[in-house]
């Protein structure tokens, strides 16, 4: 099929499926990664739209670090932080003592750290829906989610310099602590300020969209100084993109990015993860999926909600955290198309993580609204 053809078909197709989810009350990525599986029993990707689907991954892991607000990451309480912490220490060690029977050493590794993330905008909606967003519980989880997210990365960042270079050397994970802590070090606490200088002499340029160009150009000089680190590409997006969001110029960069990326590359890079989606693997890993996926849940109910007992949340409001920490959506799979990318993990992982974000996702709002009508 002819690449322009094969991109207006997965851009239709994930809207409209996107929509349809949308109006079912479900996830739109779902219905996106869905409308990629159906696209990939008749078609192959190819290398041009492995490209577009790998901008797609950058675009939204800077968008994420534009949402987040640098004051708040700073002062985030001691309870998000701990509820974070366990929550993800939890979660790697589950997936992987899951996965090692299973696979390699460095798979599974990976597929521990591939665990570690939570999406919690489904939680978001559902709390919004029952008005208690705003709660000390909704504003635990936001906040958790966020130090969740960084430190998703940084533990996919430390697997996947680790894997690269073949041993588990003490000696190399200290060099890239040392490196990724030279990166937030310089992105924190420096970035903000360069941004703000070097974006409002940007704006006086008088040529159109030279702000949103300078951006991306940021995002992918990062990005790729990170991978030429051997870290994570996707560390330096998100860093770049959180840099970005402290200067004025942060509600301009973010709408025009936005659309960029919404109506073009992130959307494909959803069908692309579900084009590459083998039904075969799901007989060959069916054990494995489901252990993982309910792994991935029995972690965060724990490792978060232990977190927030030990934080002086009462049972009933340590439980609701936990479960509200369960999703996994953009960043889960952002982290695993890396993994692929890098030749790190075979593509058989891809349904074992689709069917956890599958599943977790679709479990969390009915137990929430339980949770808050049932047992409140």
């Amino acid at each position: 099929m002819e690449i322009l053809l094969f991109i207006a078909l997965m851009l239709a197709t994930a809207k409209l499926l996107g929509y349809l989810f949308e109006k079912a009350g479900q996830p739109v990525v779902l219905g996106q990664i869905i409308g990629g599986l159906l696209i990939g029993i008749f078609f192959e990707t190819n290398p041009v739209i492995r490209e577009f689907s790998n901008l797609g991954v950058l675009l939204l892991l800077f968008l994420a670090g534009l949402e987040s607000d640098m004051e708040e990451f700073r002062r985030v309480g001691r309870p998000s932080i701990v509820v974070a912490g366990i929550g993800v220490a939890v979660a790697f060690l589950m997936g992987f003592l899951v996965a090692y029977p299973f696979v390699e050493i460095h798979e599974a590794v990976l597929y521990g750290a591939i665990m570690t993330p939570t999406s919690v905008s489904i939680t978001v909606k559902v709390l919004m829906e029952m008005r208690k967003l705003n709660t000390r519980e909704g504003t635990t989880i936001l906040a958790a989610a966020v130090v969740d997210d960084v430190l998703g990365i940084l533990i996919l960042t430390i697997a996947l310099s680790i894997v690269r270079g073949g041993n588990v050397e003490y000696t190399a994970i200290t060099e890239i602590l040392l490196e990724v802590s030279g990166f937030l070090l310089v992105f924190l606490y420096f970035g903000p300020k360069l941004a703000e200088i070097t974006f409002r002499r940007i704006s006086r340029i008088d040529l159109p969209e030279a702000t949103t160009a300078f951006a991306l150009v940021f995002l992918m000089l990062f990005a790729y100084l990170a991978e030429h680190l051997n870290l994570a590409s996707i560390l330096g997006a998100y860093l770049t993109g959180l840099a970005l969001g402290q200067s004025h110029q942060k509600k301009q960069i973010f709408d025009h990015v936005n659309v960029i990326g919404y109506s073009l590359f992130i959307p494909l890079f959803f069908v692309e993860v579900g084009m590459r989606i083998e039904l075969d693997y799901i007989i060959h890993a069916g054990l494995f999926a489901v252990l993982y996926t309910i792994a991935a849940i029995v972690s965060k109910i724990i490792g978060c909600g232990f977190g927030a007992s030990i934080s002086g949340f009462d049972r009933k409001a340590s439980l609701r955290i936990g479960i509200g920490m369960i999703p996994r959506l953009g960043v889960e799979l952002a982290m695993l198309a890396v993994a692929m990318a890098s030749g790190s993990i075979g593509a058989d992982a891809l349904t074992v993580a689709i069917l956890m974000v599958f599943t977790t996702t679709l479990i969390t709002p009915p137990l929430l609204k339980w949770l808050y009508t049932g047992i409140a």
